[in-house]
């Protein structure tokens, strides 16, 4: 294999049917939202994600996809089917259940005839009211290992500042997890984290915190296990892969050392993309969204982010 398409997206809300089995204390916090969610629209937010989800990588579809938002494997598994019989890939899911109040988690769907699912990892952010944990999974492809971790960090609900020591507990969490991974799988492994940061890359919580950076020199001599923070290039183009009062590039892929050297075995192909431009965007170019609540579903929607991408490309 000498290529390997990852990419992520935020795909607002997936939730299983108001009649799917959940905690009370989930069922108080979204219960309304769902009224009416039924199989005609969880049908049409499952076709329209495989629409764009089919249609990346060429219309090959992703050799990985992490995904936010999601409440279960379950749903994830209705999604992968529709995906199939869509005419797309046969996608696997790697998914644990988070202590997130709305009951979102994070998770990946995975080709298995390109890579293979091995351990799996829930990384805790400790905040006083649960959030979303960091999942990472060990993938080998060919046999040469590949960690994906998928984020969705705490929003900015309450405002930016006030809101921002969460974020930058999470990017402490995701540099510790960093130096574990080089620590047992050796200082070039190839890893890439993924996610929904609800920070740019220039905040504090993703330069200072995750250690996630815009220096190749920095990641490649650095004495900290650095990332390379892919989405800089993009920023002075003006793009964006969430609208809300303008542009945000809150969806960024970070890779490490050794993807930015190819002494992993693998290498970046620059730059990084923003997805689903043609097909998600109205005529303001801003996401054309699918919505949640009652009165507030457009069943002709998609979500309220962009997917982004990379290509790892084989070295050796």
């Amino acid at each position: 294999m000498q290529q390997l398409f990852l990419a992520f997206w935020n795909v607002e809300n997936l939730f299983d049917l108001e009649t799917a089995p959940r905690l009370d204390k989930l069922q108080k916090e979204i219960g309304k939202s769902l009224q009416g969610w039924d199989d005609a629209v969880l049908s049409s937010k499952l076709g329209q994600l495989s629409k764009v989800i089919r249609s990346l990588n060429e219309g090959k579809g992703p050799d990985a996809l992490g995904v936010c938002e999601v409440e279960s494997a379950a749903v994830l598994g209705k999604l992968c089917q529709r995906i199939a019989t869509d005419g797309g890939r046969q996608y696997q899911v790697a998914h644990a259940d988070s202590n997130d109040a709305r009951g979102i988690d994070v998770a990946f769907l995975y080709d298995p005839q390109r890579m293979q699912a091995g351990a799996t990892f829930q990384h805790w952010v400790v905040k006083r009211k649960a959030t979303r944990d960091l999942l990472q999974v060990n993938f080998t492809v060919d046999g040469k290992p590949l960690v994906l971790i998928a984020n969705h960090w705490p929003s900015r609900l309450g405002g930016q500042y006030e809101s921002e020591p969460y974020r930058m507990t999470a990017g402490e969490t995701l540099a510790y997890w960093h130096q574990r991974i080089q620590q047992e799988l050796g200082p070039q492994v190839a890893a890439v984290a993924m996610g929904d940061f609800n920070d740019e890359p220039f905040n504090r919580s993703l330069q200072e915190y995750a250690l996630a950076v815009n220096d190749r020199d920095t990641v490649l001599n650095g004495r900290n296990p650095y990332w390379l923070n892919l989405m800089w290039p993009l920023l002075a183009t003006g793009q964006g892969s969430h609208y809300y009062d303008g542009w945000g590039m809150l969806d960024q892929m970070l890779v490490s050392k050794g993807v930015v050297n190819g002494q992993s075995g693998w290498r970046v192909e620059m730059p990084c993309r923003i997805e689903g431009q043609g097909l998600m965007a109205q005529s303001n170019r801003q996401p054309h969204r699918f919505g949640l609540e009652p009165g507030k579903r457009d069943l002709n929607g998609f979500s309220d982010h962009f997917p982004v991408s990379l290509t790892l490309q084989r070295v050796g």
